[in-house]
């Protein structure tokens, strides 16, 4: 490791206590303000401006699922913790031995594996992975050099160059989609490389539009210093021109937050007058001070913002516009592009050995069960349609493939959270040195949807809070309902089109029955749910069981 790479990984910030974005105030001129409310195109962004590293947290690792046993055991969870995963032990065994009694092997007739995951001879496998690593090595990199682009002057981002990155994201998950319907891959290769290709398009949006947001601001301050610098130049005398300008607010300490909250992210009030006056070149009166500190102010401002969380200068913008810093965004378990991540000081190696043996566990035990008990109920449905069993018949069987899901999917539905936001995630933070791992909370206690919505995902949440909510209030001027109004239709659109994918179908159950949360929200904040959390958890949790065998049903038969 070399002392470059030492000094640019940081020990991550403090997981709890006050929030570190929360606005604080400058105590004087020289001070940089606290807090920057910027707009990455339409979208609010706080950052802590404290040049000081971060201390690192108490434990960086998983609040819930701590590596170290002695600090799990003191958890009161951790019992039931054991007592799921021994019932895990005790099943598989169970399943085994059935497979054992009626083909003579434990692994049965084993066809998700052998006719699915590796049929054409495997052939499918490397041209999945070819593909994988072109999507990200290739699809992503455009991004890198349209701010290039932007940075040389050759386009402009508020004019061309959000066209050009837009389109090419619609280039970028159409050519996912088409891949997949085009080598007509079974179901497995196709939610890994659709839900890939879904983490790569936020990653490539997040990346473009703050940098870009940061390139309007890097030519504000370059604008605002040559005024600077020609205002040295004007003699102070008397001039109609300044002496119009309001600047009794500036003859005390002014209080940038309270300026920038004012103008949402526009120039300061008098700003632009300011500078058209010295532009002017006329000669100015005793104000030629006041002017030259309101001005300075405004370059402390946008030069903070300019580096955002990044403790070190040659993180700053445009220092981050290099092919490492972009990649290196790329292979970390985050959306949500920062020119800094508080960094973890050393891997340990136990636990990426202890997190990669439990991923490959538990897709095994995930294809036991879907062997076992998803399988079949789906080859059921094929039957049926094959022998052209009218649709009345088949609906009379939806209450019982309902039922002989409801306990296969509801464990999927587990193993596969478990596997991807606690394994792999975990996994891919602790070899990339990314300390902050916040990657879901306490989601199983939820008493409402919109508190799953948040605790669920954190990464797609705050990709969708920065990015969607956030930016339908700034750009097109709507108030917070139709925010997340809009937010909930963007993430069950994304939804659906893994649906389409897998079942080769446009039906739309599941964009509707995502969008049903949200009179479910209105409803959990009622006077009859308000403060009954047991029932309000109850709710949650009958719709977790029935929600994904009821969709795979309705997918299957209609």
């Amino acid at each position: 490791m070399t002392a470059e790479s030492r000094r640019h990984r940081r020990p991550a910030a403090a997981a709890n206590g006050s929030d570190p974005r929360e606005p604080q105030p400058a105590t004087d001129d020289a001070a940089v303000v606290k807090t920057t409310l910027a707009l990455d195109n339409g979208i609010v962004i706080a950052d802590d401006a404290s040049p000081a590293t971060p201390p690192l947290p108490p434990n960086p690792y998983s609040n819930h699922f701590p590596p170290d046993a002695a600090k799990f055991s003191s958890s009161p969870f951790h019992g039931f913790f054991t007592l799921f995963w021994l019932a895990v032990f005790l099943f598989m065994v169970r399943i085994g031995a059935d497979n054992w009694r009626r083909t003579g092997r434990v692994l049965g007739e084993n066809e998700i594996v052998g006719g699915i995951m590796f049929g054409r001879g495997g052939r499918e496998v490397v041209v999945l992975l070819l593909a994988d690593g072109l999507m990200c090595l290739g699809g992503t990199g455009v991004g890198w050099a349209v701010q290039r682009l932007v940075l040389a002057g050759w386009m402009d981002w508020d004019g061309t160059g959000w066209v050009v990155q837009s389109v090419w994201q619609v280039v970028f998950i159409t050519g996912v989609v088409r891949l997949t319907l085009r080598r007509d891959w079974p179901w497995t290769h196709t939610v890994f490389f659709v839900l890939h290709g879904l983490v790569m398009l936020m990653k490539l949006h997040s990346y473009a539009f703050y940098n870009g947001h940061l390139s309007e601001v890097y030519k504000k301050r370059a604008r605002l210093l040559a005024t600077l610098k020609r205002l040295e130049k004007v003699s102070a005398a008397p001039s109609s021109a300044a002496s119009s300008i309001t600047t009794s607010r500036f003859t005390e300490v002014p209080d940038g937050i309270r300026e920038r909250r004012r103008s949402g992210y526009d120039e300061m009030p008098d700003v632009e007058n300011i500078v058209a006056v010295i532009d002017s070149g006329k000669s100015l009166d005793e104000q030629v001070h006041i002017f030259e500190r309101v001005l300075k102010l405004k370059v402390d401002t946008l030069s903070h913002e300019l580096r955002g969380k990044s403790t070190t200068p040659g993180r700053a913008y445009p220092d981050n516009l290099t092919l490492r810093n972009h990649y290196e965004y790329i292979v970390l378990p985050t959306v949500l592009y920062e020119l800094e991540y508080p960094r973890s000081q050393s891997i340990n190696w136990y636990y990426v050995a202890e997190k990669a043996a439990a991923s490959f566990g538990i897709i095994f035990v995930m294809i036991m069960v879907s062997q076992a008990f998803i399988y079949p109920v789906v080859m059921e449905t094929v039957r049926m349609k094959e022998e052209a069993v009218p649709l009345a018949d088949r609906l009379r069987q939806f209450p019982r493939m309902l039922l002989d899901l409801i306990f296969p999917f509801m464990m999927e539905y587990l193993l596969t959270w478990y596997l991807i936001w606690e394994s792999i995630l975990n996994l891919v933070a602790e070899l990339t040195y990314f300390a902050d791992r916040s990657f879901y909370d306490a989601w199983w206690n939820c008493v409402s949807w919109d508190q799953f919505a948040r605790d669920w995902n954190r990464p797609v949440h705050n990709f969708l809070l920065r990015h969607v909510y956030h930016s339908s209030i700034s750009a097109m001027k709507v108030d917070k309902h139709t925010a997340t109004i809009i937010t909930f239709l963007i993430s069950a659109c994304m939804h659906e089109l893994v649906m389409w994918c897998i079942f080769k179908k446009l039906r739309g159950y599941l964009l509707v029955l995502q969008m049903c949360q949200l009179p479910l929200v209105k409803l959990s904040r009622t006077r009859w749910l308000r403060h009954r959390a047991v029932l309000g958890n109850v709710i949650f949790w009958l719709g977790i069981f029935t929600g994904p065998s009821a969709l795979c049903s309705l997918y299957l038969i209609l």
